[in-house]
């Protein structure tokens, strides 16, 4: 796969695993969370982390899964609070800036699109100081669908002027890569560097990078897996 910058336009680039580093949200959600509301209930650490998890699974691909004010009112936790407590976990990923300053540099329309709460977009910009990067940034709060619908792309484009084919989106899901492909966004990629203490594994769907700097022209290549293929991508 090799990335002509010449035909894309416009970047749609995820929060939580993509730019930030998502040790944050696996610490905060799976130990700090559970550990707080084993406390409160009087339960011990397992048994509130079982409980705990199984909640967490039900509400997978919906808009409740990032919703911190439907958790704070199904846990009796003041959620946002918690998170200002652990907000010193809050890490940019290496060579993001440099990776924005490129887009920008090269007119490229930004947009960050996420699926995260309204509450944890203020807390996160207001750490890491990315917003002025971006032409916009739009929640699936706003839309009213999560990235794993098949129709959040198509209002997106309600939203944003962008024509799929000339499009690039980054994203640590493999889900939300897939809904964007099927509405026909050209040039997709996996970010499966998403954590600082996992071991990055590459997709077999996409193309995939550990870090941003593997898009930048002239900083190297790298090969990826692809359908039991290697595929290089070339920057």
């Amino acid at each position: 796969m090799k990335i002509d910058w010449n035909q894309i336009d416009t970047v749609l680039l995820d929060m939580d695993g993509t730019l930030l580093d998502r040790h944050f949200d696996d610490h905060f959600w799976l130990e700090y969370v559970p550990r707080i509301y084993s406390a409160k209930k009087g339960l011990s650490l397992p048994r509130a982390k079982e409980y705990l998890y199984g909640l967490f699974r039900s509400q997978e691909n919906t808009l409740n899964w990032t919703d911190l004010d439907y958790w704070s009112q199904r846990l009796g936790l003041d959620i946002p609070v918690l998170k200002q407590e652990v907000d010193h976990l809050i890490a940019v990923h290496p060579f993001v800036t440099d990776f924005l300053l490129f887009l920008r540099r090269y007119g490229k329309s930004i947009y960050l699109v996420t699926n995260a709460h309204s509450k944890t977009l203020a807390l996160k910009m207001r750490k890491t100081r990315l917003g002025p990067y971006f032409n916009g940034i739009f929640s699936a709060h706003e839309l009213g669908l999560p990235k794993e619908d098949d129709g959040f792309w198509e209002k997106l484009c309600g939203k944003i002027p962008y024509v799929p084919a000339q499009t690039l989106l980054a994203e640590d899901s493999e889900t939300n890569l897939g809904t964007a492909r099927n509405f026909g966004i050209s040039c997709l990629i996996y970010v499966c560097r998403y954590s600082s203490t996992i071991i990055p594994k590459p997709s077999e769907q996409f193309a995939s990078i550990h870090y941003f700097s593997q898009l930048i022209p002239g900083e190297g290549k790298m090969v990826v897996e692809l359908e039991n293929s290697k595929v290089r991508v070339d920057t």
